[in-house]
């Protein structure tokens, strides 16, 4: 069975990647990655709290102009197959899917300097009408993005939970610490980044409502969004009915306008 897993998890990073710079059919954010990384490990509460630590630190950090931000969609499949496989929760996870990420930044480098010089060689061939070729040679793209987050992961996977254990022991306690509290004050960052867009003194009273439910009444956070889900549901056919009013009312106006021209 954790053969399979492994497999799993590898191909499941490898396709990621492609489908990140291609058809963007399953998702590289960490929510939806760690939602899969879940099914297959078996472990649906632990990789969802691995993939929502990640996606709020997804928020704090963007990738703006030539800057790269970690992969965290990686880091997140890294983490919650480690943090299940182990056992050793979200510290490990952090611990270990923050450097992978980094990681794979220098890999997308790597791949995207050949994939540039893959494509001028394309653009030739096609000029030259040798379209078969150009073919084969347009694989090679895809071929590079998986291995770029496939390749850590079979780094991790065949290394093994052993290896992993061993290698948080062997990391200082002072940079375990210091992911620890990144990990903490990112969420915090992306969400203030979040609620700056947003049009927070129109909501407030939704903002404060949930806070209550949260802090105080212990609503677990699947209702908190059921809630959320049902206000927003109310409020967007409240809006709905308020800009459709006057446009009735002008229909109104005018056909009554057009009865006294008939007369």
């Amino acid at each position: 069975m954790e053969i399979v897993q492994d497999i799993l998890i590898i191909v499941l990073a490898g396709l990621m990647m492609v489908d990140e710079n291609g058809p963007v059919i399953i998702s590289w954010f960490p929510v939806i990655v760690g939602m899969i990384v879940g099914i297959i490990m078996g472990d649906m509460q632990t990789a969802l709290a691995v993939a929502g630590t990640f996606q709020l630190m997804m928020l704090g950090v963007a990738a703006l102009g030539g800057a790269s931000a970690p992969n965290y969609g990686l880091a997140t499949i890294i983490g919650g197959f480690v943090a299940i496989r182990t056992g050793t929760g979200i510290n490990s996870a952090v611990a270990i899917g923050i450097p992978v990420g980094l990681l794979a930044i220098q890999l997308e480098v790597v791949a995207r300097i050949i994939c540039n010089f893959l494509a001028h060689y394309m653009v030739r061939l096609v000029r030259e009408k040798k379209f078969m070729k150009m073919r084969k040679i347009a694989i090679l793209g895809p071929t590079l993005f998986f291995l770029q987050t496939a390749l850590p992961t079979v780094i991790v996977v065949v290394a093994g939970p052993i290896v992993v254990k061993q290698l948080l022991k062997i990391i200082p306690a002072w940079v375990t610490d210091g992911l620890t509290v990144a990990g903490g004050m990112l969420p915090v960052v992306g969400i203030a980044l979040l609620m700056h867009y947003m049009p927070v003194k129109k909501f407030l009273p939704f903002i404060i409502a949930s806070f209550v439910l949260a802090a105080y009444v212990k609503v677990p956070l699947l209702g908190i969004a059921l809630i959320g889900f049902a206000a927003s549901y109310w409020y967007f056919f409240q809006e709905t009915k308020k800009g459709s009013t006057p446009a009735v009312v002008g229909v109104t106006n005018q056909n009554e306008e057009n009865d006294d021209y008939d007369e």
